[in-house]
């Protein structure tokens, strides 16, 4: 089985609806039901992060989002599937019940 990460895409700071976290709830249910479940979490807004540059002797830290975007990663699941096929499935599962956009990567080895 390989392992996915399935990047949650939001383009606001509105965190999830009550309906919306019900939803996810049954779908993080199915994924350990069925097998797939790694590990989820939710993140803090971009407001929230820091950015950390050490490649150049002393770390650089500085406030705010790598990227100017109007989307960014707000929540993500690590899944196991057998097969692609299998994890873009998940991926739609996943976007349909949390109601945003997902990222679906695979991770190396």
């Amino acid at each position: 089985m390989a392992q996915y990460l399935m990047s949650v895409l939001h383009d606001s700071d509105a965190l999830a609806t009550d309906e919306e976290m019900a939803a996810i709830d049954v779908f993080n249910d199915q994924l350990r039901a069925d097998g797939h479940w790694v590990f989820a979490g939710g993140l803090a807004g971009p407001d929230a992060s820091t950015v950390v540059d050490g490649r150049h002797g002393e770390a650089m830290i500085t406030d705010g989002p790598f990227l100017e975007s109007k989307e960014h990663v707000i929540g993500f699941w690590i899944v196991e599937a057998a097969d692609l096929d299998v994890a873009l499935r998940l991926a739609a599962q996943g976007s349909k019940h949390c109601n945003r956009r997902i990222e679906l990567r695979p991770f190396l080895g």
